[in-house]
């Protein structure tokens, strides 16, 4: 497969390939569309077979940032940085100030944060090479952590999408989490005080026993998740999780979670819609993370104070975006995630359309 056959590349403006021999450093970072504004999209860290494999990764996420920060209504394009390596292992300053760098040469066209595998911690030492770095702490602007706001706004959808299938609150619903990590584990606590019943499983051993101790929660392995007899069911580990092996599995009328790329692909949608399952798109249900980054990147380039204010509109305005997302689709008998990829790219198109005319 080359770069241009994958059914991921879709029209990327750009894909760069990084390597710092001192460091370790293999990374690819995918700008997928600048048309709202400057690509933005957090870096993954992640030990990846084959750089295919990575690359595949980078497209698909950089895509999906371009849906997700149109959906948001941000000014700001889709980009997505991934390093190949073990987080666990392979973390060291000078490998993120090797990043830095690379996100420097952008020239702005890039801006980056935290996702799995990468801290905050570890994007301050990019920030010594580069401006372009949001999602850090410590200074005016500054938006911290954006796994909370990313958690509320996932917590928000679940409520609405647990309303509209099964026309109930979240009191004694039951709640299949795949994956505990950092937004994971904190939309595990929102639905634990809202009364949910939670399941729960994760690679991380250490991080699920301590939800599980947090919460309540019951704890499966990894590869019993899908099997859980459960209301809801929410990715919130790696993407594909949708997929034709797990799909007879999957008993729930709601999924709704804080993964990226959830389907493997949009057959998997088609059947969820067939077997009247409600989907929540991954990429507004999860969007409050970035908005939260758009938040502090405003800032920067405004020389301002982050605004809690903004952000809490914007995520205000996410949930009614995914409630308008579920009544098309339920006027036009159609699948939920044909319907968001809709709009997300007339919108990504109108702002293109916008530009050129300028």
């Amino acid at each position: 497969m080359t770069l241009f056959d994958s059914s991921a590349f879709e029209a990327h403006e750009g894909v760069h390939s990084f390597f710092d021999e001192r460091s370790g450093l293999k990374c690819i970072v995918a700008v997928h569309s600048t048309a709202r504004g400057p690509a933005a999209g957090g870096c993954r860290m992640w030990p990846y077979a084959s750089a295919e494999l990575a690359l595949e990764d980078a497209l698909r996420l950089s895509r999906a940032m371009s849906y997700k920060n149109a959906m948001a209504d941000l000014d700001l394009g889709g980009g997505k940085a991934v390093i190949i390596g073990d987080s666990r292992k392979d973390k060291t300053p000078a490998l993120f100030e090797a990043f830095g760098r690379a996100v420097e040469t952008l020239g702005g066209r890039y801006w980056t944060a935290e996702d799995v595998g990468v801290s905050p911690a570890d994007l301050t030492h990019a920030r010594k090479q580069t401006r372009f770095v949001a999602g850090l702490e410590g200074h005016a602007a500054a938006s911290g952590d954006p796994s909370p706001v990313t958690a509320e706004g996932v917590f928000r959808g679940v409520k609405l999408c647990v309303a509209r299938a099964l026309g109930r609150d979240l009191a004694g619903v039951t709640v299949a989490i795949q994956g505990v990590g950092h937004v994971g584990a904190y939309l595990a606590e929102k639905l634990h005080a809202a009364g949910a019943r939670l399941v729960i499983a994760d690679v991380n051993e250490q991080a699920v026993a301590e939800v599980a101790r947090r919460t309540g929660a019951q704890v499966v392995s990894p590869g019993a998740i899908f099997d859980v007899e459960a209301d809801v069911f929410a990715p919130c580990a790696l993407g594909g999780a949708v997929n034709a092996t797990t799909l007879s599995r999957i008993t729930a009328k709601v999924i709704a979670g804080g993964a990226n790329n959830q389907l493997a692909d949009a057959e998997a949608g088609r059947q969820l819609f067939d077997r009247g399952v409600l989907y929540a798109p991954d990429y507004v249900i999860n969007g409050g993370g970035i908005i939260n980054v758009a938040g502090e990147i405003r800032a920067l380039e405004r020389d301002e104070a982050f605004d809690p204010a903004w952000v809490e509109a914007k995520l205000a305005r996410l949930t009614q975006t995914l409630e308008e997302v579920l009544d098309r689709a339920a006027a036009e008998n159609r699948p939920t995630h044909e319907v968001a990829n809709e709009i997300a790219k007339a919108r990504i198109a109108a702002a293109a359309a916008e530009r050129l005319a300028a």
